[in-house]
């Protein structure tokens, strides 16, 4: 016996020597982050407040209309089924590291060669067999299953904050779109109504036909522009009736009943240092887990390559029934203890461990990619913000200014002291002005939604692996 324990310890040692020389790399890789945002923080808000900033709009609606598309979502069914999977993974990994356990039974009707006779015999018992995990190989699998678990929940709350944003930036949209075309109506009606009053002056002798022609074609003009503004509110139902599966009559009488108001200057507050917020990046956090699983997984194909290990045992119980008279024969063995030597397989395993560190070099470079993205993406969105706050006052200045010109111009008109040109000249520029300023209030709230998601919607790392780890669904009071 000892002389069999001294062969298996030569054979092993420089095997196990080896394995200790080849050590897998590193679960981590450095990504590069900017010391500081090279765009300006939106002042005020809280930080706390970023998770569930539409609560703040004071909009219920869109609180509904968020709820409603999660709970249709494919990319939530799907984010909820791969962590179904992830976590099978980790089950079927985890239970590679202990023993196993079957049960066998059977029974028959035969000649005996040792009675010389036909005799009935049955027998049940046990097996179990256990891979001594020599080298981490199964432990590694185990890791990796783990790593992409976490990566997995990860994966369902971005799919939470895409839904969420997306259904914010339709509605926002929308209701734009539907202030739009109101503005559209109401210069449709103003310009008919100058049309009409030209042609009555026309008619009576006090008008030029080129002047009255002017008048017909800026309401033609105006119908038009009516019409097409129509018809993009209609495509914008169509979006968010996809989205949310509501009913577009239902869709149409809440809208008209919540138009909604503009939205406050500051909804949320952004950490200063950038390594915290993409901290918060749930697509970054899964690209991390995803380099430590390629870590774990290069492992377990360098261990492939060593000496395995293995343990069997049995017991069971016999029964030979014979002229009418049973024996009980028991039996229960440990072992064999079975050592396999990879000795030659063609390169299999080392393809196996040049494929599995090519999946890492992949991963890390995918994490550092990743990390350059969620850097830029926030970057621009900070812009955006910015920038909509710095145009926001002249905006309103030229609307208003715009308006007062166009209100004296139209007296002026009516009073016969301006001409119908220098009209159409100040509806133009009013209607510009009011357009833009509309268009601007929803410019500045689909900044707010895009710094939301590219803040990674208030995610906390780890309380999303504590969630993965022990909860068979996803946070639900995440929604």
């Amino acid at each position: 016996m000892k002389l069999c324990h001294r062969i298996l310890l030569t054979l092993c040692m420089p095997l196990a020597l080896v394995a200790c020389a080849t050590p897998a790399p590193p679960a981590t890789v450095a990504a590069p982050v900017p010391a500081a945002w090279n765009a300006p923080l939106p002042h005020q808000g809280s930080l706390q407040d970023l998770s569930r900033w539409w609560t703040q709009l004071g909009d219920p609606l869109l609180v509904e209309l968020m709820a409603a598309a999660q709970d249709l979502s494919p990319d939530l069914a799907q984010a909820r089924a791969r962590i179904a999977q992830a976590r099978a993974v980790q089950v079927a990994s985890r239970a590679d590291l202990g023993p196993s356990l079957d049960a066998q039974a059977k029974a028959g009707r035969g000649f005996n060669e040792q009675l010389g006779h036909v005799a009935s015999t049955a027998q049940a018992g046990l097996a179990t067999n256990w891979e001594l995990d020599l080298f981490g190989a199964n432990a590694a699998a185990e890791t990796a299953a783990g790593q992409r678990l976490a990566g997995a929940q990860a994966l369902w709350h971005e799919a939470r904050v895409s839904v969420a944003a997306e259904v914010a930036q339709q509605t926002s949209s929308l209701r734009s779109c539907l202030e739009q075309f109101d503005l559209a109506e109401r210069d449709a009606h103003s310009r008919a109504e100058t049309e009409r009053l030209s042609a009555l002056s026309e008619r009576a002798g006090f008008t030029a036909p080129a002047t009255a022609a002017l008048a017909r074609a800026s309401a033609a003009q105006a119908q038009a522009r009516a019409a097409q503004q129509r018809m993009q509110c209609d495509v914008g139902f169509k979006v968010l009736v996809a989205l949310t599966g509501w009913q577009e009559p239902a869709l149409r009488a809440r809208l008209a009943a919540a138009p909604g108001g503009p939205a406050p200057d500051a909804l949320f507050a952004l950490a200063a240092l950038p390594a915290q917020v993409l901290a918060q990046r749930p697509d970054v956090y899964h690209a991390e887990r995803e380099v430590a699983a390629t870590s774990a997984e290069l492992g377990q194909a360098q261990a492939q390559r060593y000496p395995r290990l293995a343990l069997s045992g049995s017991i069971s119980a016999a029964w030979l029934r014979n002229a009418g008279a049973t024996t009980d024969l028991g039996t229960w063995s440990i072992g064999p203890l079975t050592l396999s030597l990879p000795l030659f397989d063609g390169g299999r395993r080392a393809a196996q461990t040049d494929a599995a560190r090519a999946r890492y070099d992949e991963a890390a470079a995918l994490y550092r990619a990743r990390v350059r993205q969620a850097v830029s993406e926030v970057e621009q969105a900070l812009v955006r913000l910015a920038s909509t706050a710095e145009r926001n006052a002249s905006a309103r200045t030229a609307a208003e200014g715009y308006r007062a010109s166009f209100a004296a111009t139209e007296s002026g008109w009516r009073a016969g002291l301006t001409s119908l040109l220098e009209l159409e000249d100040a509806r133009r520029n009013a209607f510009a002005a009011e357009d833009a300023l509309i268009a601007l209030r929803n410019e500045r709230q689909l900044a707010w939604i895009a710094l939301y998601r590219a803040a990674g919607g208030g995610w906390d790392a780890q309380q999303g692996l504590a969630t993965a780890q022990s909860s068979d669904t996803p946070d639900s009071s995440a929604r």
